[in-house]
């Protein structure tokens, strides 16, 4: 498959993305990642190896639009939890009493 990763084409086959990856660690996924045999990979270190390109110069959203195209996994990012909303003293004390206050 032609795709296009940082204003460069590539000839990009599944096969040859598994045999790019085979032997090499992955590393702590801490953002967006992509699953390549039974590893889950950071997108960025995919797509350094795939293109030999700096990480500095394609974005996660263009390996990953290319991986998925290739039929790999690429997991959502799990959002952050919302912030826990902060009572103050007299909010506090009408939750425990039950009674609604404005916010």
């Amino acid at each position: 498959m032609r795709c296009v990763i940082a204003r460069f084409p590539f000839d990009l086959t599944r096969s040859g993305v598994l045999e790019s990856m085979k032997g090499i660690k992955p590393e702590q996924a801490s953002g967006e990642s992509v699953i390549i045999g039974r590893r889950t990979y950071p997108v960025k270190q995919v797509g350094q190896v795939v293109t030999r390109q700096d990480r500095r110069d394609f974005s996660a959203g263009e390996v990953v639009r290319a991986m998925t195209q290739l039929g790999f996994t690429c997991p959502e990012r799990p959002q952050a939890p919302a912030p826990a909303r902060v009572l103050n003293p007299l909010q506090q004390a009408s939750a425990m009493l039950g009674v609604p206050v404005a916010a």
